[in-house]
């Protein structure tokens, strides 16, 4: 079961609306779902929130440290709760996944992702959980930087929020353990609306 929800992102607000705060984006919509307040930790060098849901503990954490550093605060909180790795959810901006869309897994590599390579160095591991939010492609490696940096278009912003809403909704699934039904919850999207038939050419 998933103790604590992370979401990588990078602090101030000059970076807030930009797509690689996705994950700060999911954990942020978690803590109004579950009425929790975040509010700054300096031990855990973190915005965090900590409640219960159905008797159990549960912790959101929102690092502060700017994204490529982002493994001290996770590893911080959870060594001090004895939080093993699989009992962490890291929410993250995915550029592989089309905005809309998101992924669930276990493991695997940080495939180039700064925060996620940082909190592979600071656990020690790679066996967390990860939700990867769709922010889509440049299309050109050298661009990539400027995108994640930039904010995404208003119709992307809004599938990324759709995609929020939704995979939130694996979250009672995450808490009770059962992470085959979390699975299938964010894996399962809507489909596209179907467009407007085209007007027959005049001829």
């Amino acid at each position: 079961m998933i103790k604590l929800f992370v979401g990588l992102g990078n602090p101030g607000t000059e970076y807030e609306g930009t797509r690689h705060n996705a994950g700060f984006w999911w954990v942020d919509a978690l803590a109004r779902d579950l009425k929790l307040q975040l509010t700054m930790d300096k031990g855990y060098h973190g915005l965090i929130a900590r409640g219960n849901v159905h008797g159990r503990p549960v912790w959101l954490l929102e690092p502060q440290t700017f994204m490529n550093v982002s493994g001290k605060s996770v590893a911080a909180l959870a060594r001090f709760f004895k939080i093993a790795p699989q009992e962490i959810l890291v929410v993250h901006d995915e550029l592989d996944v089309a905005p809309g869309q998101a992924k669930l897994k276990l493991g695997g590599s940080h495939a180039g992702h700064n925060g996620l390579r940082d909190i592979h160095a600071q656990l020690g591991t790679g066996d967390y959980w990860r939700l990867r939010l769709g922010i889509g492609h440049p299309g050109v490696k050298a661009e990539v930087v400027d995108w994640v940096l930039r904010k995404p278009s208003p119709e992307q912003r809004e599938a990324i929020h759709e995609c929020v809403d939704r995979t939130l909704k694996a979250v009672p699934a995450m808490l009770a353990g059962e992470m085959d039904k979390a699975t299938l919850i964010v894996h399962t999207s809507k489909p596209p609306r179907p467009k407007p038939p085209r007007p027959p050419e005049a001829g």
